[in-house]
């Protein structure tokens, strides 16, 4: 499927079976997760895209073949596609740790094209081995879902009592995790959506409510996966002394005024941008143990467009996965 320009629906089209580069593996894409960052990209939210681009970035497929140099991978290995799709490896960034700031890093599904396709290529070093728990369809949520909510995580440090605002892919993911981790789970969706909160209540085990309501207890961390930026000062209201509020999508409205004094006593507002390699390696790892249970709804590639219009509505609980057939080479 090809994005031609904002406000314009994806083109089904049929290009090439495009070539592994130096160090790049050719995948054959089983299944693809849709992303809210995939629509800010086709809403024109996220700038300058490489058009006509092929987006999605929670791919996972298996190798069909290797470009030169490329040696991490053998045909037939099950890999996963995130996010970021190459770093420099030399700025002051990368060396130290923090690959996901690299001011010349390339973004699957943005700069480089991904997964709503049947075949895609990608850097070998930053692909990642599926653990064999999980199926195509169910693995393909936690290569940006999974892993933006498990940096999220971090972000909140040792927060026991945690509030997620905006209840889906992610937060249906990280809120597992923060559960296995004896967490306390506040969960707020858009007011009045019971469905939204019944999903909550059956996958925390704790409070849900609409974003217009207070939680019953003070929360220590909250995470923001909505893009909304009045939730922002509406989760500073709700924070302890001491508390953090992260902000989890790389596209949030712009956030309105409010007093200093809600931001006083030492709370503060962070955004995570991106992820590590390591992010990566440690969420693949820890995900079968908790054990993470991603919750999908299924789509032919044809239909991504359907996808893309259901998330846009708030129409799905847990996340939209594409699957191509065989044939479909765009």
């Amino acid at each position: 499927m090809l994005f031609r320009g904002a406000g314009r629906p994806l083109e089904q089209a049929t290009l090439p079976l495009p070539r592994p580069g130096e160090h790049q593996v050719l995948i054959e894409v089983a299944a693809c997760a849709v992303c809210r960052t995939d629509l800010h990209v086709v809403d024109g939210e996220l700038a300058n895209p490489k058009l006509p681009l092929v987006p999605g970035h929670e791919i996972v497929g298996r190798v069909v073949a290797n470009g030169p140099g490329a040696e991490r991978y053998h045909e037939g290995d099950r890999v996963g596609v995130p996010w970021l799709g190459w770093t420099c490896g030399e700025c002051a960034y990368c060396r130290s740790g923090r690959e996901n700031l690299c001011e010349r890093a390339r973004f699957t599904g943005y700069q480089i094209d991904g997964g709503y396709a049947g075949f895609t290529v990608a850097d070998e070093c930053f692909c990642f081995p599926i653990p064999d728990a999980y199926t195509d369809i169910e693995a393909a949520p936690l290569l940006c879902a999974g892993l933006i909510g498990y940096r999220s995580l971090r972000m909140a440090g040792d927060a026991r009592r945690l509030g997620i605002y905006g209840f889906g892919a992610a937060a249906h993911i990280v809120a597992q995790v923060a559960r296995h981790q004896g967490r306390e789970l506040f969960s707020f969706t858009r007011p009045g959506d019971v469905a939204a909160q019944d999903f909550a209540r059956r996958i925390t085990g704790g409070w849900a409510g609409g974003s217009d309501e207070a939680p019953p207890d003070q929360l220590d961390a909250a995470l923001i996966f909505a893009p909304v930026g009045a939730l922002v000062p509406t989760a500073l209201r709700a924070l302890s002394p001491g508390g953090v509020v992260v902000c989890g999508g790389i596209h949030m409205s712009n956030l309105p005024s409010f007093p200093y004094e809600w931001l006083w006593q030492e709370r503060s507002i962070r955004s995570v941008a991106n992820l590590t390699r390591r992010d990566a390696e440690e969420f693949l790892a820890l995900a079968p143990q908790v054990p993470v249970r991603t919750e999908t709804q299924l789509y032919p590639l044809a239909r991504a467009n359907q996808a893309l219009a259901d998330l846009r509505a708030g129409n799905l609980t847990g996340a939209a996965v594409l699957q191509p057939e065989a044939a479909d080479h765009a």
